[in-house]
């Protein structure tokens, strides 16, 4: 009889709880229906950002682009190009406006950027679990990697490396080394030319700030910049920087490292209309770096 009673009430709790389950998952799917509405206006946002000159103007924007990306993570925190775009975001916001400036705040910046993008290789099983392996697992997992994947190995290995690069009196940033350039390899494996040879960048640079008992090697250095030089057809002045900074002044090559400047300032940005930001930066960082000329050399 008791039974009986209280059948009507559970009856209305159930198509409460269908209600409200229904509603979320309602609004979940409107949410996911809006990014995607959205994603395109976000790309081309993102474009006009790398074709933009003024650095004043990219750097306030890139600043409001970055708490947007995390706005909408927050409705779809598994979104592979959200966080892809947060990964270069973040790297590109720490290199090109606050490295210079203050290198502890680019180093946090730079550890967001990485694991952003760690949550989009972390969606193979396979990586996740050999992440905190050792060095061989890493590189098994790593193997299994496809072309695809590149854009987010590449930018995640990007964001580490230059932890690492600016981190480099911190012992748990040089055990993270290996990892780092095991990715490198890889990016080189599938697409060496992506992001104009971004990753030969990365290993000449590496084979530059590492002293020679841990590996450093400036011939095979310049081999890696020179591949770089390649891919990028001469038009991403990035290279020319990194080239300047560590290879011409650790080398003391006076001629080289003002040959390298000059180029970088007297080319114009509408070279590579699709990068004129990054070589915007990659001006400013070398009119930084003429004035440290004395303390170089």
């Amino acid at each position: 009889m008791n039974e009986f009673k209280l059948k009507p009430f559970n009856m209305k709790l159930k198509i409460i709880t269908v209600s409200i389950l229904a509603g979320l998952l309602m609004n979940c799917s409107m949410q996911q229906l809006t990014l995607r509405v959205i994603s395109p206006v976000i790309d081309n946002s993102l474009t006009a950002l790398f074709e933009e000159s003024d650095l004043q103007i990219a750097q306030t924007a890139i600043e409001a682009d970055l708490k947007l990306l995390e706005g909408l993570l927050k409705s779809d925190p598994e979104n592979k190009k959200l966080l892809f775009y947060a990964t270069q975001g973040y790297t590109s916001y720490a290199l090109g406006f606050v490295e210079d400036e203050d290198p502890a705040r680019a180093r946090m910046l730079y550890l967001r950027g990485r694991d952003y993008g760690l949550k989009i290789l972390n969606q193979q099983q396979n990586f996740q679990q050999s992440l905190n392996g050792n060095l061989d697992q890493f590189s098994l997992a790593l193997k299994k990697l496809k072309k695809s994947d590149v854009p987010a190995l590449f930018w995640t290995a990007n964001a580490w490396g230059n932890w690492i690069n600016i981190s480099m009196t911190d012992p748990d940033a040089l055990a993270d080394l290996p990892k780092v350039q095991e990715m490198m390899l890889r990016v080189i494996e599938l697409e060496p030319g992506y992001f104009y040879g971004g990753a030969y960048l990365f290993r000449g640079t590496i084979l530059m700030v590492k002293p020679p008992i841990m590996g450093g090697n400036p011939d095979e250095a310049k081999v890696q910049f020179e591949k770089c030089f390649e891919h990028s057809q001469k038009k991403f002045l990035l290279p020319y920087l990194f080239f300047a900074r560590y290879y011409a002044a650790k080398m003391l090559d006076e001629a080289l490292f003002d040959s390298l400047i000059q180029q970088i300032l007297e080319t114009s940005l509408d070279i590579l209309p699709g990068q004129r930001l990054p070589n915007a930066i990659a001006q400013k960082k070398a009119r930084l770096l003429l004035e440290k000329r004395e303390e170089l050399f």
